[in-house]
């Protein structure tokens, strides 16, 4: 990982590039040893392409972030890997939940090329954190039924759940009550009796 010094430098150099610009770029973070650069989310794509020029072309993933009750409120993170010198970066951005739209970094963009292995996980953030993804070929739930309300990752989703009634072996004599006493699968096995 670059220390707290190389972060600095790695950020001007992004700032003052034709392709990424100032305005891309919000800060940084060197905390724990981990580098993080902070970017804004328009710039998301110039920011990652960037950081490819200069050696992080691995996509190692990306997740959902829910700062309740700070807003902008959602983030999502990148996870960079220079697998010639092992080094890693953090890239973060945050946007608000009126407005959780952010570029796609999958497709192939005027930009250059995209990051094909965040296809499923922008998915994934987009089904469980509300995060819309602008440009993304295929911007559909994945875990969850289409028709679901909700995004159940988020730290204001109702915790209750909801009632779910198994039926799948109701029939099955195994488990009724029996004589008074409910008797478990593999009762009596040759006088022994089980717990399980």
């Amino acid at each position: 990982m670059p220390d707290a010094t190389g972060l600095e430098l790695l950020a001007r150099e992004l700032r003052e590039s034709e392709t990424v610009g100032d305005e891309a770029i919000a800060g940084t973070l060197h905390f724990r040893g981990r580098a993080t650069l902070e970017a804004h989310p328009a710039g998301i794509r110039a920011v990652l392409a960037g950081l490819r020029e200069r050696g992080f072309s691995s996509m190692m993933s990306v997740h959902g972030v829910d700062y309740y009750p700070h807003e902008p409120r959602l983030g999502v993170h990148y996870e960079l890997l220079d697998m010639s010198r092992v080094d890693r970066i953090t890239v973060k951005l945050r946007v608000r939940t009126d407005a959780p739209e952010v570029p796609s970094v999958t497709p192939d963009g005027e930009d250059g090329k995209g990051w094909p292995t965040a296809d499923h996980q922008e998915r994934e953030i987009y089904d469980m954190f509300g995060v819309v993804f602008a440009g993304h070929p295929d911007m559909r739930r994945i875990l969850m039924p289409e028709d679901y309300e909700g995004h159940p990752q988020r730290r204001d989703f109702p915790v209750g759940g909801e009632p779910v009634i198994f039926t799948y072996n109701e029939g099955d004599a195994r488990g009724r009550e029996r004589g008074g006493r409910a008797e478990a699968v593999g009762d009596d096995l040759e006088g022994t009796r089980s717990r399980w």
